[in-house]
């Protein structure tokens, strides 16, 4: 079938629609609401067969939905409206939820139904939740509609019944430091991430926060900051305390637009002197506070977890992720495995920490090395087995680091985008090692330049993956773990360690390939017209492109290898 997707962004979901949609052999072009461009004008251009809209901040016009079948994915359950309805569930604290396939008429929200799927909401934020079990709720939900749709013979059902909340404005969303507790805290905080985060006022300048995580140990002051670790910022509730991974600055009128950065770094020199707390890499008293890598061995296998805010890995970040790395390689385990609980496994480096330094080249540059040294630590591991386990979303440089494990385990909501060229790089991290190998040249190249989004059942076609695990976002952890178990005590196992030895004896030198990326990275880094640095400025930015990218509309040809830098 010819489907359309039309969004306000090619974001999580809408590529997760358009990676699965197209994985069932439907034709599945995007258009994107922008300003200054007619949706009907693309919509009649593209003649589809069914219209949807996994994610659209406004109305479809009458000329489109009424000429073409429009489905609008909702993220609340039959009977919900409004345009901040997962973001109301999370801050009221709901458990039950859901997701729901209208078609589009003149009400906002209020066509008839052709399918609803329940979900639960865990009390996360609100852009991990809308990844994992707002996804995976939403999936369903279009799969179902379009083969209903596609057999001509299902009626939707009219809705009996509705709820229109507000908008949720910051008048709803402020904290009040000395009045609610630390539950409440947490509610508002992870309603609003990632956007449009919490607007509060720190050392006498409004903040937006993003992100909340809690603990149990520091007391202060309500809303005083406490201490620093590792660029997040922790504030006193009345009762307790939470962490703050990120803060950004309000944006004054006139000025650029403002985007997030780890706490510490936002506040620069308006941070007073504070305490910076380690954090132990196994922690083992069972109190609650916020660390993103931790340690902990069960049943002869080492996990190391991560977790960066959006995924992205800024230059300290991968030079601690690659202390606690070789920490962890020497400890007497057959099977290491490396990765998150949940959500974000990793999308590279941290463009917004380059935007924000003095020097976003030589930062650029520090930032691949640093990442490239991670996955070389990974690639040279010859004593233990490393898996990578992917629970969610990587892109870029985070894809080629799970490629660099001996088995990569992935979670089917999961979405790949093993590409680069939409940020006007050639890459690093080994690539030009580990994708070829995996996949063959071919499919390497064709994967690197269609820069399409590629499903978790997809990446396991292709051989980028070597298992998907079918389950919920929660339980992949545990998953992870009996499996990993299953294979440390696997007797093939200490014979694998072997032959890999061996193997990596036998492999010619790694630099090879790291010298040939990196010499192309830096005449990119260091050029001050390259199409790099636009295409970062406009992504932190959050610019809206003049047209929607062509490799999306499927209305051009894809370039050529020869036309990428």
């Amino acid at each position: 079938m010819h489907i359309l997707l039309i969004a306000s962004g090619f974001n999580s979901l809408t590529q997760r629609v358009h990676a699965e949609l197209r994985d069932r052999g439907h034709t599945v072009p995007v258009e994107l609401a922008l300003p200054g461009c007619s949706l009907s004008d693309a919509v009649h251009r593209h003649a589809p067969r069914l219209v949807i809209a996994p994610m659209l901040r406004t109305a479809i016009p009458r000329e489109v939905w009424a000429a073409y079948p429009c489905f609008v994915v909702h993220p609340g359950p039959l009977g919900d409206r409004g345009p901040s309805s997962l973001d109301w569930a999370i801050q009221e604290g709901a458990e039950d939820w859901g997701v729901t396939v209208l078609q589009a008429v003149e009400e906002m929200d209020a066509g008839d139904v052709w399918a609803t799927v329940a979900c639960t909401l865990s009390p996360l934020a609100k852009s991990d939740l809308y990844r994992n079990e707002i996804a995976d709720a939403a999936l369903r939900a279009v799969l179902l509609a379009v083969e209903r749709f596609a057999s001509g013979t299902h009626t939707p059902r009219p809705q009996s019944s509705a709820r229109t909340r507000p908008y949720l404005d910051q008048s709803a969303r402020r904290i009040d430091w000395h009045e609610d507790d630390t539950p409440t805290v947490l509610h508002k905080l992870r309603a609003a991430d990632s956007q449009p985060g919490v607007l509060d006022v720190l050392f006498g300048e409004e903040w937006y926060l993003h992100g909340g995580h809690p603990e149990d140990t520091l007391r202060g002051v309500p809303g005083e900051p406490l201490a620093t670790r590792n660029g997040a910022l922790c504030r006193a509730t009345k009762d307790g305390a939470v962490w703050i991974p990120e803060l950004r600055r309000r944006r004054v009128p006139g000025q650029p637009p403002t985007f997030k950065l780890p706490a510490v770094a936002a506040l620069g020199s308006r941070l007073p002197p504070l305490p910076e707390l380690g954090a132990p890499l196994s922690p083992a008293d069972g109190r609650r506070t916020w660390s993103d890598i931790e340690y902990r061995e069960e049943d002869g296998v080492g996990h190391l977890s991560f977790s960066f805010p959006g995924g992205a890995m800024s230059t300290s970040q991968c030079r601690r992720l690659l202390d606690a790395y070789e920490q962890v390689r020497a400890r007497p385990t057959a099977v290491l495995v490396l990765g998150g609980r949940r959500d974000f496994f990793s999308n590279g480096i941290h463009l917004n920490v380059i935007e924000a330094a003095d020097d976003p080249a030589a930062e650029s540059w520090a930032n691949i090395n640093a990442i490239d040294d991670l996955v070389e630590a990974v690639m040279t591991t010859d004593d233990k087995l490393v898996v990578a386990a992917v629970p969610g979303n990587a892109a870029a440089g985070g894809v080629m680091l799970a490629l660099a494990a001996d088995e990569v385990w992935c979670r089917d909501g999961a979405v790949l985008n093993p590409h680069y060229r939409l940020m006007g790089l050639y890459g690093s991290e080994y690539w030009t090692c580990t994708l070829p190998r995996r996949v063959g040249a071919a499919t390497a190249a064709r994967l690197m330049h269609e820069a399409f989004p590629v499903s978790a059942t997809g990446a396991l076609r292709l051989g980028l993956v070597d298992r998907v695990l079918e389950c919920g976002a929660n339980d992949f952890a545990d998953e992870v773990r009996l499996l990993a178990a299953g294979l440390a005590a696997a007797p093939a196992t200490r014979a694998r360690i072997e032959r890999k030895k061996a193997d990596q004896a036998n492999t010619g030198p790694l630099e090879v390939f790291r010298e040939g990326e990196l010499a192309r990275m830096r005449r990119t880094f260091d050029d001050p017209d390259s199409s790099y640095h636009a295409l970062r400025r406009a992504f932190v930015h959050k610019e809206k492109p003049p047209r929607t990218p062509l490799h999306l509309t499927g209305l051009a040809a894809v370039p050529a290898a020869e036309d990428i830098s």
